[in-house]
């Protein structure tokens, strides 16, 4: 009988007639995508309007608490247009689920929404200054978390594409949204007046370049969902982009042009990564060898490729 099992050779990867494992994510472009957009250029605007009222620039406070509340406002629009129902979302602040990223997400994103709107509404009219006051602090709270709970709420799925990313999708995010802030901080504010605006772009910059890279690298293979296709086209125009628009934001504060090309390039480029990511998803989903083969490997004890 050994002698036998030694000479059947090791059966080939094989799935039922081909069909995917998983079902493919149904959310729908461009609202889950500009989505994502919109609440991480809601968050990191936040913390810059902290930022620079500290610092004593204050046209840019006024333009990143705005950029927070339309963001925040907007976002929370397509989400409920995303879901089907707007009272779907409602639905999901009746209870707080710890353990369910959908529910801290949507608990982050009306605190976001409702904080920022104060916020940016004090700053226009000049009602209750001290009241808008508090409202930004608080933002400086919730905008961190709403610039990344998406990236947990992706990677806490079965897609493998999102799934097995779940340690650079968080930095991934919050380097796109600090870019996506920085950037409309430098289109909507006089040069010079925004420095601080400048600085956050090249970093988001370098941030979301870099942990892109190092997300490839580890996954190996299983990172061929974001480098073919569709999805390979869009993630190599947002590293384009995003790295184009951060070195002209270096030298940006020189020149009225160069600012409105870096500023548009990081925005395009921020778009580009989430339209990307959600279609690296679909792509990994509908191919079940990106779901077969790393749970074989983890039952063999081997380190997924």
């Amino acid at each position: 009988m050994t002698r036998e099992r030694s000479m059947v050779p090791e059966a080939e990867f094989r799935s039922y007639y081909g069909r995917p494992v998983i079902k493919a994510p149904i959310w729908h472009e461009p609202h889950m995508p500009t989505y994502l957009y919109l609440g991480g250029l809601s968050g990191c605007s936040s913390m810059m309007a902290v930022v620079a009222g500290f610092t004593g620039h204050h046209r840019l406070a006024r333009t990143t608490r705005v950029a927070a509340a339309l963001g925040a406002a907007a976002g929370a629009g397509l989400l409920a247009a995303e879901l089907g129902r707007p009272e779907r979302f409602l639905n999901m602040l009746r209870v707080f689920k710890p353990t369910s990223p959908m529910s801290v997400g949507s608990w982050i994103l009306a605190a976001q929404g409702g904080l920022s709107a104060v916020a940016a509404s004090s700053e226009l009219t000049g009602i209750l200054p001290v009241v808008g006051d508090a409202a930004v602090l608080a933002t400086g709270v919730t905008g961190p978390l709403t610039a990344t709970y998406t990236a947990v709420l992706v990677a806490d799925t079965a897609v493998p594409a999102w799934h097995e990313a779940y340690r650079e999708l968080p930095f991934l995010f919050a380097g796109s949204a600090l870019a996506s802030a920085g950037a409309l901080g430098m289109l909507a504010t006089p040069r010079a007046e925004a420095g601080p605006a400048r600085a956050v772009a090249v970093l988001g910059s370098a941030m979301e370049t870099v942990s892109g890279v190092v997300m490839e690298r580890r996954l190996g293979p299983a990172s061929e969902p974001y480098r073919q296709g569709r999805a390979g086209r869009l993630m190599r125009s947002a590293r384009a982009l995003t790295a184009g628009g951060g070195l002209l934001a270096a030298v940006a504060g020189r020149s009225r042009t160069v600012t409105a090309l870096s500023g548009l390039a990081l925005t395009a480029g921020a778009l580009c990564t989430r339209f990307g990511i959600l279609a690296a998803g679909r792509a990994s989903a509908a191919d079940p060898k990106y779901t077969v083969v790393p749970q074989r490997q983890r039952l063999d004890g081997e380190r997924p490729a």
